[in-house]
């Protein structure tokens, strides 16, 4: 008899355990704030996707409150409704339609019989919607993870070791893939007399997202391996660059920011070109603030003569103890749930503080610092960064 309340008891904190389990497998261990957060987050960004599909400016000119209310929530299912296709359309005005038909939905009447009337049919009709859009997006997420494994394959996974130089890079795509690219390799000696090969490094941004700009990031990459694997000068690859991009821009909506830099290990030269891109930060060892800003327009931008861009290459010398960041649009321009940007302000900031540390601690203080500002507001764009350190 005494074990009755023990047996009692255990089977009743098994079952705590197994409801604190599926929670936390559903919350992905997230607080509830944290989750509220999100929730807010996800909620204004799927507001942003339906409302750009209508047309305000009848709805503002009602002056009753009440209406503009109702034709506001009408315009935005009709929005909801023409991202479905023609069938699930049909089926979501059918549940809706039954559901507000049949407002009084009960489990069960007075003598415990279940209440299966039109209203519970439209539910299971929003159930099997919900479900088929599920499946929509599992099977899309799944085609964007491989296409995130094999642009992966386009962008180094460590820095290339080199003697002297400290390198460190990181990135984050808005959606499951991006268009910014990252790269640092050695290209091959442009001349008999050289020693060693040069150090050509370059952080790029493609304009749009997603698929579209990770395709495009694509060819850029292909390209630009190409054309270093040659003899080719920098300024001889910027042109071929800019002549590919043009060829492939869609009259300029695809244009592609850049900056490529060209080091010597020998004396630590660097010749550098900026395609549009933000002006990298270059902090020298004593503490001065540099960019570098010398270039041209981005790739792409269409011409209307036969002659090419002539991109203005410019040349720095760097010494130990000089860090140069390079980043790209997303850094700068990230975004809190005020609606402030995080700006090259605090990059700077955050490259100052500790002027000693390695290139990896330096992009970990600067991503830590973006992720703090930014809190639970919803990544808005592709944010790549590049940290390059003599130390030697």
């Amino acid at each position: 008899m005494s074990k009755k309340p023990n047996t009692t008891q255990s089977v009743r904190q098994n079952r705590r355990q197994r409801v604190r389990g599926f929670w936390e497998r559903v919350t992905d261990g997230l607080r509830i704030d944290e989750l509220w957060g999100q929730f807010k987050s996800e909620a204004k960004a799927g507001y942003g996707l339906y409302s750009g599909d209508v047309d305000w400016e009848p709805i503002d000119q009602e002056k009753s409150r009440f209406k503009r209310a109702r034709l506001s929530a009408w315009a935005l299912f009709q929005a909801m409704l023409m991202k479905l296709s023609p069938a699930r359309r049909v089926l979501l005005l059918v549940a809706v339609v039954l559901v507000l038909a049949n407002p009084d939905i009960r489990l069960g009447r007075g003598g415990g019989e279940a209440d299966f009337g039109l209203g519970w049919i439209g539910i299971i009709i929003l159930f099997v919607l919900l479900a088929l859009e599920l499946g929509d997006r599992v099977t899309m997420k799944r085609d964007l993870e491989i296409a995130r494994e094999i642009q992966q394959w386009l962008v180094p996974s460590e820095p290339p070791k080199i003697p002297g130089v400290d390198i460190a890079f990181a990135t984050r795509p808005q959606n499951t893939v991006a268009g910014d690219y990252y790269d640092a390799f050695l290209r091959p000696a442009l001349s008999a007399s050289a020693k060693s090969p040069s150090l050509l490094t370059v952080v790029a941004d493609v304009a749009g997202k997603s698929v579209p700009a990770a395709l495009l990031m694509a060819t850029f990459q292909s390209g630009l391996r190409t054309l270093s694997a040659t003899p080719a000068s920098l300024d001889e690859i910027v042109v071929g660059l800019d002549r590919y991009a043009r060829a492939h821009s869609l009259e300029g909506r695809r244009f592609t920011t850049a900056f490529l830099a060209e080091i010597d290990p020998e004396n630590w030269a660097m010749r550098y070109v900026n395609a549009g891109h933000n002006d990298p930060i270059l902090r020298r060892a004593s503490g001065q603030i540099e960019r570098l800003a010398s270039g041209g327009p981005p790739f792409g931008i269409p011409l209307f003569t036969d002659s090419e861009i002539a991109y203005v290459s410019g040349s720095v010398q760097l010494f130990p103890g000089d860090t140069l960041f390079v980043f790209t649009d997303g850094v700068a321009e990230a975004i809190n749930e005020r609606g402030e940007e995080f700006g090259e302000s605090r990059i700077i900031s955050s490259i100052t503080s500790s002027p000693a540390d390695t290139a990896q601690v330096i992009l970990n203080r600067v991503m830590s610092d973006v992720n703090s500002f930014v809190g639970f507001a919803r990544q808005h764009d592709d944010i790549t960064a590049l940290v390059l350190r003599v130390v030697a």
